[in-house]
């Protein structure tokens, strides 16, 4: 984590963003807003959704990313962990709201990296089956990666298994380039690493604009981060 995190820790007690490990602080907070979401911090409520989360995975990804053979993490685990605000509760990420319809359909957000440099972080996220295809995650996605362009951040990166092809494609509209580096797993899928650097040409500036992100809070943001 590193810089980075310290960097989340000092915006976070500006009252300005979210940070890892802090789930328990302004749960339910309004942080972007965009034409058809809300992204929000994580309320023990919306333990459902991310048990529903974790049973709809592809069975190719990893056994530590899906439900367990005893089940884990339950329900119940997942109400614990929002409530004590562990760190893996969201790792960074926010819910995902449907703005007419205020149901929860995935999360999006930031989430510490362990492949790039210090002080550039990993887009993440997820959406139920039900709502992908609709330009939701392009739509959630655009709003974080906006977000993080005005925080400063110099780049931003993407890890996605080479079979999750709509996941790419998501990654390609908001402008990451994918890099020669290439994690094998002849079990699970390789692992591609894609980058975005936000002092080039491939800048959210250059993203269609449709669902820029608004701040919750006119245009501020409010006080309080894939598979």
């Amino acid at each position: 984590m590193g810089g980075w995190f310290r960097r989340l820790m000092k915006m976070w007690g500006s009252g300005i963003i979210i940070a890892m490990g802090q789930a328990r602080i302004g749960a339910g907070v309004v942080v972007l807003e965009t034409d058809r979401l809300v992204l929000r911090r994580w309320l023990v409520s919306d333990a459902a959704l991310q048990r529903k989360l974790w049973t709809e995975r592809d069975p190719r990804v990893p056994p530590r990313r899906r439900i367990d053979a005893d089940g884990r993490p339950t329900l119940n685990d997942l109400e614990n962990r929002i409530r004590r605000g562990d760190p893996d509760a969201s790792s960074g990420l926010l819910a995902i709201e449907q703005r007419d319809r205020g149901a929860v359909i995935g999360s999006c957000g930031l989430i510490a990296n362990d492949h790039g440099q210090d002080g550039e972080p990993e887009l993440a996220y997820e959406l139920l089956r039900a709502v992908r295809g609709q330009g939701y995650a392009t739509e959630a996605s655009l709003a974080v990666v906006s977000w993080a362009e005005e925080l400063g951040y110099r780049r931003l990166w993407a890890t996605v298994r080479e079979w999750n092809t709509a996941s790419r494609c998501v990654l390609t509209k908001l402008g990451f380039v994918e890099t020669t580096r290439v994690e094998r797993d002849p079990i699970h899928g390789n692992s591609l690493f894609y980058m975005k650097d936000f002092s080039g040409a491939n800048s959210t500036a250059s993203v269609n604009g449709r669902n820029a992100p608004q701040r919750s809070g006119s245009s501020q943001m409010q006080s309080g981060a894939s598979f």
